[in-house]
């Protein structure tokens, strides 16, 4: 698919997550892989509901460095490092739900396992609702840079995949293009729904 259409379809994608909600206040950011070099990402401080395409500005993967100038997510460098760390990943997706959100401290561990919903099947390489899905949990921080460390030490010795929850901050997914990113934060966010329900009524 061409760049063209992958960043259309990202635009799509966004007024999608704008509609529901899952961006409020120009909250979260996205972007696309442009090639092996570069990503588009979404400029910051506007609302996701209604971005363009002159909304999405290219960023050097290796370095983070914009040609143009212009200002980027201040959560650019998660973008880049996903991109690095996965050369098949083509669009990642960072919004602010409640159910992620709420979730990611409510859980007090380093991932929420997700076991038991026929809707793990919406996560690529998943085939059974037996199967455990663990989604990485980190504690949010300013220091971005710091952050991306933290995960990229994490992902050199235990599988990533799909996406990693930030404490008290929201989820970040990718997949190997637009609708695979957005199948996967559809189907995640309906997994957090229930996990966060589930938990509810069991604790009554």
């Amino acid at each position: 698919m061409t760049q063209t259409s992958q960043l259309d379809q990202l635009v799509s994608a966004c007024h999608w997550i704008g509609e529901r909600g899952w961006a409020p206040a120009t909250g979260g950011n996205m972007s696309v892989r442009q090639d092996a070099e570069f990503c588009l990402l979404s400029e910051s401080g506007k609302d996701k509901g209604s971005l363009t395409r002159d909304d999405f500005i290219q960023v050097e993967i290796a370095s983070n460095r914009v040609p143009s100038g212009r200002k980027p997510s201040a959560e650019t460098g998660l973008h880049t490092l996903i991109y690095r760390l996965f050369p098949e990943a083509g669009a990642v997706l960072h919004t602010h739900t409640v159910n992620s959100t709420v979730l990611s401290r409510v859980e007090k561990g380093t991932a929420l396992e997700l076991q038991g919903y026929e809707m793990q099947k919406t996560l690529a390489g998943q085939h059974s609702h037996l199967d455990c899905v663990p989604i990485a949990l980190f504690d949010n921080d300013q220091d971005i840079d710091g952050l991306a460390k933290r995960i990229e030490q994490f992902a050199a010795q235990n599988p990533l995949r799909y996406g990693f929850l930030l404490r008290g901050h929201g989820l970040t997914c990718w997949g190997k293009d637009v609708n695979e990113a957005r199948r996967h934060l559809e189907g995640l966010e309906f997994l957090f729904q229930c996990e966060l329900q589930r938990r509810v009524l069991e604790s009554k």
